[in-house]
């Protein structure tokens, strides 16, 4: 009876990764369009409260947007130290990049490690890591969007739900300073 349920589970493991692994490479579908003709509506700062699992998007000082968000798995074990820690970063950084074909939906690269986090890595004897980002689910998981915030699932990354993903997306234009506390 216990071999029997080891194989079921091992059974479904294979699925869900083989699932992940065909979803992730089809992508989450076209990315939605920059706002670009909007610059009054565009976030000209990101903060990220770990403590509280929130993250805002802000305009001039007043808050365009707030989201509940999931962070690396360690995340309350402090910033994030070296390659593979599940930490999630903190200090300041800013939106270098985008990937509208990541094998989580759509992302926002945050642009860890600065020079303080690698010259402390290094100092270590480690690498620091790097692409952090902020993402929505996995590409085919965007049913479990109302349970996405429940737990820290990343690996140092920062998480939304897809349908927020797709708004964050519009109003947060590369060079975009973020602050991760």
């Amino acid at each position: 009876m216990l071999k029997r349920l080891t194989l079921s589970g091992l059974f479904l493991l294979i699925l869900a990764f083989g699932y992940t692994t065909i979803m992730g490479r089809l992508g989450g579908g076209p990315a939605p369009t920059l706002a670009l003709d909007q610059p009054n509506k565009q976030a000209d700062l990101i903060t990220v409260n770990k403590q509280e699992r929130r993250m805002f998007l802000w305009r001039e000082g007043a808050v365009l947007a707030e989201y509940r968000i999931a962070l690396g798995a360690a995340a309350n074990d402090g910033a994030k130290q070296q390659e593979g820690d599940e930490k999630t970063p903190e200090g300041r950084y800013f939106i270098d990049w985008r990937n509208p074909k990541s094998m989580a939906y759509l992302s926002l690269h945050i642009s860890y490690p600065n020079p303080e986090d690698e010259a402390s890595a290094r100092q270590k004897g480690y690498s620091p890591g790097g692409n952090i980002m902020i993402h929505g689910l996995p590409n085919g998981w965007g049913w479990l969007e109302p349970l996405h915030h429940l737990w820290d699932w990343t690996d140092g990354c920062i998480a939304v739900t897809n349908s927020e993903m797709r708004k964050i997306w519009t109003l947060v234009p590369d060079r975009t300073p973020i602050e991760i506390r």
